[in-house]
């Protein structure tokens, strides 16, 4: 195929973002990538051109306590804008994932709003067209002082991998379209008109997280070192153990710029490089702060911001491996840090990171792993002595909400002194469970058997349940 054919169809994705509603800066930026595209460019980056970032060269935010009164005085000039476009179908969900309960009957969107309240903080939610409604109904039911901002995120047309034209799906038509990444909050501000109200009001920074980590607080010491620095641009990014090899990190790039490698930036044959956590010691926790002058100027010179491509290669229905093959692009917020002037990384402790993307971390986080207060939000147990915790639960069991939920009728099992938790084959939890140091719960029997109450299961020991250990695991069987 022809670059002048594959061209010709640009009009053809131009009216259809158009019809869509979508506004000029959109389509500018969706053609910039589209073109790179029929170059053949994937968005690679190579190691040649990179190199690791050493402990020396960004700062701690340990030796942050004397920002603090600064963070105080910036507070009144900031914002913190909450990514909230996930619907969390992967966890069984068909709502905005913000809604799914996260500790002692309050979900992430109310833990989130409540504690924006108790701290004077100023809010605003980035929603996605699946998001949107939900989030404004479930607002309108909790007390706010001063309710957020909502505006949307854009979208961009699904591309034929066949001859590069517009994917069509007549009986689904909303699969045409994919979310182009959290990378579009800078777009999204500012075509909703956001970035400009922000800025009338006074508001200069502005602290970037998602719905699903509320260890992302808006910190008034990193506030403080923002502000006082003057800085355009600042990642929170935390050492790499090696749960995060499979994550993107953080590199300066050949002409002295820091970047953002993402996984699916690098090379197939480069993979082990990259995942070499001696080597790329730092990942991004997606925690940003921006100043929005800055945004603005850079959207004022450039008429956009085009950040490094991502294409994914997916199919058109992606719970059908048979439609079609067509390619998403997308982009990561985390990479702006190589168009701003004077970006920077902060290393943070990983309290700032505790996303919730499984039922795995669900368990974790609601757990006496963690504290929980509407003052301040979720915080790591003093008690709990150990690093954070590991937790496989098996996915045909426990990957959907609802089934994860049966499980744990009398809510998780004692954490606090428990280092990983393996669970294989279908198991209920019953009452005032304890676990300890490294366990693995297996169950073989190819029938439903439980943890009786009060048990206390320690060590290393690989306890395998079946119904000569338990009598018939039926019976067993919590009746609530």
């Amino acid at each position: 195929m022809t670059m002048a054919v594959e061209s010709g169809h640009l009009p053809a994705f131009l009216s259809k973002m158009k019809t869509a509603g979508l506004q000029p800066v959109v389509l500018d930026t969706f053609a910039w990538y589209y073109e790179k595209v029929l170059t053949g460019d994937k968005g690679l980056i190579f190691n040649k051109d990179i190199r690791p970032v050493a402990s020396h060269e960004i700062a701690n935010a340990a030796h942050f306590d004397s920002f603090v009164d600064a963070g105080k005085k910036a507070l009144p000039h900031s914002v913190m804008i909450v990514l909230n476009g996930g619907l969390g179908t992967s966890m069984g969900l068909t709502c905005a994932k913000s809604l799914l309960e996260a500790r002692d009957g309050k979900s992430f969107l109310e833990i989130i709003v409540l504690q924006a309240n108790n701290r004077h903080i100023r809010l605003a939610f980035m929603n996605s067209f699946n998001t949107h409604d939900d989030t404004l109904a479930s607002l309108k039911l909790l007390h706010q002082k001063h309710p957020p901002l909502c505006f949307l995120q854009n979208k961009f047309p699904k591309i034929l991998q066949s001859d590069f034209s517009p994917a069509s799906w007549p009986e689904h038509p909303d699969m045409e379209w994919n979310p182009p990444g959290h990378g579009d909050i800078y777009a999204a501000l500012y075509t909703s008109g956001v970035l400009d109200q922000l800025l009338k009001d006074g508001v200069r920074y502005a602290f970037i997280a998602n719905s699903d980590n509320l260890g992302a607080t808006m910190d008034e010491t990193l506030l403080g070192y923002f502000s006082e620095k003057e800085l355009p641009f600042m990642m929170e990014v935390s050492q790499r153990t090696p749960v995060d090899f499979k994550g993107g990190h953080l590199a300066f790039h050949q002409d002295g710029r820091l970047i953002l490698r993402e996984v699916a930036q690098c090379p197939d044959n480069e993979l082990d490089i990259s995942r070499d956590i001696s080597r790329y010691q730092y990942f991004n926790t997606n925690n940003i702060w921006v100043n929005l002058e800055f945004v603005k100027k850079l959207i004022k010179t450039q008429g956009t911001i085009r950040l490094p491509m991502i294409l994914n290669p997916k199919t058109l229905n992606p719970r059908d491996d048979t439609s079609p093959a067509v390619y998403q692009i997308e982009t990561a917020m985390g990479s702006a840090i190589s168009l701003f002037e004077g970006a920077t990384a902060v290393v943070v402790p990983r309290s700032r990171f505790y996303p919730v993307k499984k039922c795995n971390e669900l368990l974790a986080i609601r757990s006496d792993c963690f504290t929980y207060s509407d003052d301040c939000g979720l915080e790591v147990n003093p008690e709990r002595r150990l690093g954070q915790i590991q937790i496989d639960l098996d996915s045909k069991y426990y990957g959907k909400v609802d089934e994860f939920g049966k499980r744990f009728p009398y809510g998780p099992p004692s954490l606090v002194n428990c280092e990983s938790l393996t669970v294989k084959g279908d198991v209920f939890f019953g009452n005032q469970i304890t676990l300890t140091g490294n366990v693995a719960i297996q169950n073989f029997s190819g029938v439903p058997v439980v943890v009786p109450d009060k048990s206390v299961i320690e060590s290393t020991i690989s306890v395998e349940l079946n119904s000569n250990l338990y009598g018939d695991a039926n019976s067993n069987l919590p009746s609530k």
